[in-house]
């Protein structure tokens, strides 16, 4: 027989003190740390403990006793469902505290390694509606909020129950309904409910993620600062009559929006979301968009990755190259990094590792005798020597393939030692065999561009035998999340 769990307490009158990592707030109860979701500090709060531990525990608020003064209404009518903006309520500036607060925590507590005074972040210039990039899910199961479930008159036809919208946190086979969604210019609002209201006047079944069936799947939109457009729909197309059916709403979206100038499709009848290894048919248009940054042209296509938040990417590429290059930052080994711009020999030969498409290593070529740029993925390296191409640049080389197995000693050997390593990673950061040819390479400075100050912390201590961290910057990408990018600059010691 099972022992009967004992009910989590209830936690009355509560303030809320401070903004604590994964978009969460906090508070000390006794000797107890309790993290909560979607508060902000001076909130006077009943909470209801969710999960507990030894020392700490989880707890969403129950009863909203006193709002806080910095409390803001949050503008998105899905906000606190949905999952994706966590911070709607909190202003801005505090955003952008939490964030710095964040990476330097990160770096101190993880790194442990000597840190220089840490630059104020940089916020960005839109604070809603500044991704270029969107992806949203069709369903048969449609999420029920919690309004919906004690709403007794609530009847779900399949009609109601087929929705297009996210997956919401912790679930795989059922989607949140999305009928607005700021973080993108209204144009995404408009294609969405287009393709939604089209499907359902027509009978297009939607997707079924457990039983595999149904035509709609999905659809990226993609939206440029150069006024370009893409969409991409996703299908599952099993029979002839699928066919003619999704043909028959592309012809209806490509009447509906003459703006979208890559009209895009996909059959996808695999298990997973994924198209990467699937032919991308073009139904109308280019099966492209480009992206400008400075007098750059990147181009972008349905499988490219390019930084979300065009205007930002700037700021954060930016922020790469200054420091890679700042001849005002010196160490004592950088002569290599030579201050007179002009003499091609005397340019530094840099490696941009986990290039992806080659916007860092494009950005950064005139400033260097030649850019090395690495990328796990083949396609990604298609683009980037793609994007040479179209700008004229001529001093990058591009090679695919797993990071460690490619940066060798033996590749150094043959391409040269680097004066200067750009590094941008993923979320996981960099192996520990990658540290270590980069230990023995031993560039005058390193660049370390993360999406994850704790990742990159870790790698900073194992970089601190031979590198002192010069420069820390963050950026802030993605307002309204917790989500934060930084940029360390590393000198040889």
């Amino acid at each position: 027989m099972s022992r009967k769990r004992k009910p989590l307490p209830l936690l009355e009158g509560v303030t809320i003190t401070d903004i604590a990592a994964e978009g969460k707030a906090l508070v000390r109860v006794n000797d107890l740390v309790v993290f909560v979701s979607f508060a902000v500090p001076g909130d006077v709060v009943d909470l209801q403990i969710t999960r507990k531990k030894h020392s700490y525990a989880e707890a969403v608020v129950a009863r909203m006793v006193q709002p806080s003064p910095r409390r803001l209404q949050p503008f998105c009518r899905h906000f606190g469902v949905c999952g994706g903006c966590k911070w709607q309520m909190l202003p801005y500036p505090d955003q952008l505290a939490a964030k710095q607060q964040q990476v330097v925590d990160a770096l101190q507590r993880i790194g442990k390694v000597e840190l220089p005074e840490c630059r104020p972040i940089l916020g960005s210039q839109q604070t809603a509606e500044y991704r270029n990039k969107l992806e949203f899910a069709f369903c048969n199961k449609r999420w029920l909020t919690k309004q919906e479930i004690s709403d007794e008159h609530l009847e779900l036809g399949s009609d109601v129950n087929n929705c297009v919208g996210y997956h919401t946190t912790g679930t795989f086979d059922k989607v949140l309904p999305i009928e607005e969604c700021h973080l993108m210019d209204p144009i995404n609002d408009r294609l969405r409910l287009c393709l939604r209201n089209y499907a359902l006047q027509h009978g297009l079944t939607f997707y079924d993620v457990r039983n595999h069936t149904g035509l709609m799947r999905g659809m990226m939109i993609r939206l440029s600062n150069t006024g370009e457009l893409m969409l991409l729909v996703q299908f599952c197309i099993e029979t002839p009559e699928q066919h003619a059916q999704a043909m028959g709403l592309m012809q209806h979206v490509a009447q509906q929006f003459p703006e979208i100038t890559s009209l895009l499709w996909v059959n996808n009848t695999k298990w997973n979301d994924t198209f990467g290894d699937l032919e991308v048919h073009t139904f109308r248009g280019e099966d492209h968009i480009f992206l400008q940054m400075e007098d750059l042209r990147f181009k972008v296509g349905p499988k490219s990755f390019y930084q979300t938040n065009t205007r930002q990417a700037y700021e954060l590429y930016s922020v790469a190259r200054s420091l890679a290059f700042d001849s005002q930052i010196t160490a004592t080994s950088d002569a290599n990094v030579a201050s007179d711009a002009d003499a091609a020999a005397s340019k530094p030969l840099v490696y941009d590792l986990y290039t992806g498409t080659g916007t860092i290593a494009n950005f950064v070529a005139r400033q260097a005798r030649q850019v090395i740029g690495i990328e796990y993925v083949p396609e990604a390296i298609k683009d980037a020597r793609e994007n040479s191409r179209i700008n004229g640049i001529t001093n990058t080389l591009f090679y695919a393939g797993d990071m460690k197995d490619i940066l060798t000693e033996d590749f150094i050997c043959e391409h040269g030692r680097p004066d200067i390593i750009i590094t941008d990673p993923p979320r996981a950061g960099m192996h520990a065999d990658v540290v270590d040819v980069i230990l023995k390479a031993a560039p005058a400075r390193i660049v370390y561009v993360s999406c994850n100050p704790a990742t990159q912390a870790r790698d900073l201590a194992l970089l601190d035998s031979h590198y002192r961290v010069a420069a820390v910057q963050p950026v802030d990408m993605f307002p309204q999340t917790q989500h934060v990018e930084n940029v360390v600059l590393l000198l040889r010691r």
